[in-house]
């Protein structure tokens, strides 16, 4: 009787085995459930900056908007005849402005030079 039972024992730890710790085991699988989160949660983030980075093709193709905004807040660039108003926080610091240059007017023909 004692012999039945240590065989019946080990051949139920043989069967646990594949379940456990084979390729298609409840270890496996569950990480493999992880690296399908992680997966998917990598995509999410590129598709969402793939959108951003599509729109923000589209608005540099289609208009000057986007162009204007860039040259303004990363070069720090302003229109002739513009007034540059900088409204800072606390904590921020002014951005250095481009200035442009002035305009000289066209010399006129037969004005006297001095």
């Amino acid at each position: 009787m004692r012999l039945i039972t240590i065989a019946l024992a080990f051949l139920l730890v043989l069967i646990q085995y594949p379940l456990w710790l084979g390729k298609g085991g409840w270890l496996n699988v569950a990480d493999m459930r992880d690296q399908v989160e992680a997966t998917r949660l990598k995509t999410e983030q590129l598709t969402a900056r793939n959108g951003k980075l599509d729109s923000e093709v589209r608005d540099l193709k289609e208009g000057t908007g986007a162009v204007e905004e860039r040259a303004r807040y990363e070069l720090g660039m302003i229109k002739q005849n513009e007034i540059f108003v900088q409204v800072l926080r606390k904590d921020e610091q002014p951005v250095e402005s481009m200035t442009v240059p002035p305009v000289k007017a066209p010399k006129k023909e037969g004005a006297a030079q001095h």
